[in-house]
């Protein structure tokens, strides 16, 4: 077993002050800003291994670092007060993690979140460049990586790929589990922290234009900061419009064990779509006289969308289908229309008592509510009408969740917090599926109604052992409860899992900040609510390659036990070079497999998830991140930013080669420099990431590939004033094709698939002011 490398990208920025004071820590306490107690606060909020317990580390060491008693017997002791950096974030967190501030989010002008993650270590993207598509810590598909959005999981239908960077104060990675956040991270979590704008400063406003194969996507996002007496505020939003153009092509081939080609299929793709965003991510803090602390963020988001299609496709030899028993389809043409809303506030109390111990209160709500209707004609190559296709679909969620936290200090090393979490959403589901005004498959046009509740409780303790020594440990219970009804059947699943975790820190002696990590962690992947209880997804061209979608009501969760092992070192001036061991053991591993089903209407071929076994994931990572100057003290001003990952998986009931998890790929790697040049306002940089292609065995008789991807981004930054920023960015200058295929092995008939997908660089120019 490979344990993993993976860490950390850091933005520094470090303001220190000096004060020679009595012995007293409460009188040798440097006086802090506003803005700095908040940033402290943040950092306590957000993740374990800070507060209370960075407070002692920081005190433990000052009492070792003191200078001894002066002759006149007072004894003076030396007290460094700053914010703390992205830097002393990640080295101060027992759990591993990265963090990437307002610096790293702007640097590359990116327009997705996804476009930023892609650049870190071991983090992959799936789907074709530009394009977004799931995001993947440590190679591993499938739902493995945890999603937060402020520290809770998002509502259904939530995507990543709609929320602009723009509204995102900053983005925490923990490479492992902690029992505060849901254990559901068998990969890792990423926590989507939004706008927290808590001293008044300036407005900001940033107005972008994209532009992509000649088509502008306008993009305008605003802060508006400001206090009114003990209430502050930040008004935070942004609206954008994008149009685009894809288009494709896929061969299909069929061939049995005698080499006799039964079907050759090309078909040729083109769709044009246009969507426009909104959204508001207002903030209200308001300070209680006697140290209490009320933080209120509603959370507004509305995406529109259209899109149209053309299909052609070319078969030989033109024979009947023995699934619809009609001709080939030659020509196809489809529309669609989608909106999408989510509505979502939080409510945060939080009071700290005069032994420094803490109680937080948390309530949220939110709604969701997502639209769609498409139609789709096929025809024949003489012109007659086969295929009349209409898709409505109408679905509606509400959840809510309420939480708390106590957090005491125990002795002078240790601090204990417990807590709770009770989450309830329900959504109702109503679909319409016709073929030529008849139903497509028997439920359509019925309610499916599901209810999910998940509970939990926690204990965790942190605590110095000594001041080379820091162990985390933390148990969690989580139960998650599904019930759905449809017109002809009820369905219920639960789970309950217990998951113990540890962590420790190791601060090497005499070797500056260096220091180990250990992590041993348990963790799950529930089943989603599709896999459970979806309504059938219908493929107008059902085949072995193109199934329809289902649920298995009966599906049990994964469970995983972990090792993470990582050596970080902290280069003198600025930088970080990591080493990053991991290895993941997972049980009742969830798989789709494709079967051909009888039903009323004939046959079809069905995909659906079960629980197959055990697989095994392992890996390493590696990174360095540093200016140039640190090694060259002559050098030009450049910072230098790479890591490397490799990947190793395999399927216990799948046989090899390429038996690994699904869509892992088998390492990724990322090069980015940026430069300052001395003197001017001028800046430059730019990034490659680089992912091979792979080919994943699915099952004994199916397999799926992907190709290279390589993907260059380059930006330019002009600097008129601190006030006044122009950057100028090209997203996937290269522009490579996005290939896939797939293979399956069905009662003596090979059939096969290959896809390309044209790709194309994105063009921005974006206008930064501070008013």
């Amino acid at each position: 077993m490979f344990p993993q490398f993976r860490l950390h990208p850091l933005a520094f920025s470090l303001v220190a002050a000096s004060v020679i004071a009595q012995p007293s820590f409460a009188q040798s306490e440097p006086q802090k800003t506003q803005q700095e107690q908040e940033g402290e606060k943040k950092s306590t909020e957000q993740t374990p291994a800070k507060g209370i317990k960075q407070e002692n580390r920081r005190r433990l060491s000052q009492t070792q670092n003191a200078p001894a008693p002066a002759s006149d017997g007072v004894q003076k002791v030396t007290v460094n007060g700053a914010k703390q950096t992205d830097v002393d974030q990640r080295r101060n967190s027992i759990a591993g993690k990265i963090i990437i501030g307002r610096e790293e989010l702007d640097r590359d002008g990116d327009s997705t979140v996804g476009e930023i993650l892609k650049r870190l270590p071991g983090v992959t993207a799936g789907g074709r460049p530009g394009r977004g598509g799931d995001i993947r810590m440590r190679g591993m598909g499938n739902g493995y990586t945890q999603i937060l959005v402020n520290g809770e999981r998002p509502p259904r239908g939530f995507s990543m790929e709609s929320l602009a960077p723009d509204q995102i104060e900053r983005i925490e990675i923990m490479r492992g589990p902690v029992a505060e956040f849901s254990t559901q991270a068998i990969a890792g979590t990423i926590n989507i922290v939004l706008r927290e704008e808590f001293h008044p400063k300036d407005t900001d406003l940033k107005i972008a234009l994209g532009v992509e194969q000649g088509r502008v996507a306008p993009n305008i996002s605003i802060t508006y900061p400001g206090q009114w007496d003990a209430l502050n505020y930040a008004l935070s939003g942004s609206i954008s419009h994008n149009g685009q153009a894809d288009q494709g092509s896929t061969h299909k081939t069929e061939v049995t064990d005698a080499g006799i080609v039964q079907l050759v299929q090309d078909q040729i793709d083109h769709t044009r779509r246009s969507s426009t965003g909104i959204h508001l991510t207002p903030r209200f803090t308001y300070r209680f006289e006697n140290g209490g602390t009320v933080n209120f963020q509603p959370f507004l988001m509305n995406n529109r969308s259209h899109s149209n299609s053309d299909i052609s496709i070319e078969q030989t030899p033109q024979i009947i289908d023995p699934i619809t028993q009609k001709p080939p389809v030659a020509h196809a043409f489809s529309s669609g229309n989608s909106e999408s809303m989510f509505a979502r506030a939080n409510l945060n109390y939080q009071h700290k008592f005069e032994d420094t111990s803490k109680l937080t209160l948390r309530l949220g709500g939110g709604v969701g509510h997502s639209d769609s209707n498409s139609v789709r004609s096929q025809f024949d190559r003489t012109g007659v009408q086969l295929d009349n296709m209409v898709d409505v679909n109408d679905t509606r969620d509400t959840s809510w969740t309420s939480g708390g936290k106590y957090t005491m200090p125990w002795g002078d090393r240790q601090n204990l917090a417990t807590g709770w979490e009770i989450e309830n959403s329900h959504r109702n589901q109503t679909r319409t599926s016709l073929n030529n005004g008849l139903p497509q498959f028997i439920d359509s046009g019925d309610n499916l109604e599901a209810n999910t509740r998940r509970m939990a409780a926690y204990v965790q303790d942190e605590f110095d052992i000594n001041a080379q020594w820091s162990a985390y440990a933390g148990v969690r219970w989580e139960s998650i409860q599904t019930h759905s009804t449809k017109a002809n059947y009820v369905v219920n699943n639960s789970s309950s899992v217990v998951n113990p975790i540890v962590h420790a820190v190791y601060r090497i002696p005499d070797w500056g900040k260096d220091q180990i990590r250990l992590g041993l962690t348990s963790s799950y992947r529930a089943p989603n609510l599709n896999d459970i209880i979806a309504v059938p997804t219908i493929s107008p061209l059902n085949g072995p390659t193109r199934p329809d979608r289902s649920g298995n009501p009966d599906l049990k969760p994964e469970s995983s036990r972990g090792i993470d092992i990582a050596f970080e070192h902290y280069l003198k001036n600025a930088g970080i070079m990591s080493v990053n061991l991991f290895a993941r053991s997972i049980d009742d591993l969830i798989r789709r497999r494709t079967v051909l089903v009888s039903g009323s209407n004939g046959s079809r071929w069905v995909n659906s998830p079960i629980n197959i076994g055990r697989a095994l994931a392992k890996g390493i990572e590696l990174e360095a991140k540093f200016p140039l100057q640190e090694f060259w003290s002559e050098g030009p001003a450049i910072d230098v930013r790479t890591n490397f990952s490799r990947f190793w998986s395999n399927v216990d009931d799948v046989k090899g080669p390429n038996n690994r998890l699904d869509q892992q790929p088998t390492m990724t790697a990322n090069l980015g420099l940026d430069y300052k040049m001395q003197g001017t306002p001028f800046s430059a940089g730019g990034n490659i990431n680089w992912t091979p292609a792979y080919t994943n065995q699915v099952s004994d008789t199916q397999t799926a590939s992907t190709g290279v991807k390589k993907q260059i981004d380059v930006y330019s930054l002009w600097r008129f004033s601190p006030n006044l920023k122009l950057r100028l960015s090209a997203s996937n200058l290269q522009a490579n094709d996005f290939v896939n295929g797939s293979s399956l092995y069905v009662n003596g008939i090979n059939y096969l698939q290959s896809s390309r997908s044209r790709t194309y660089t994105v063009f921005s120019l974006r206008l930064e002011m501070k008013l």
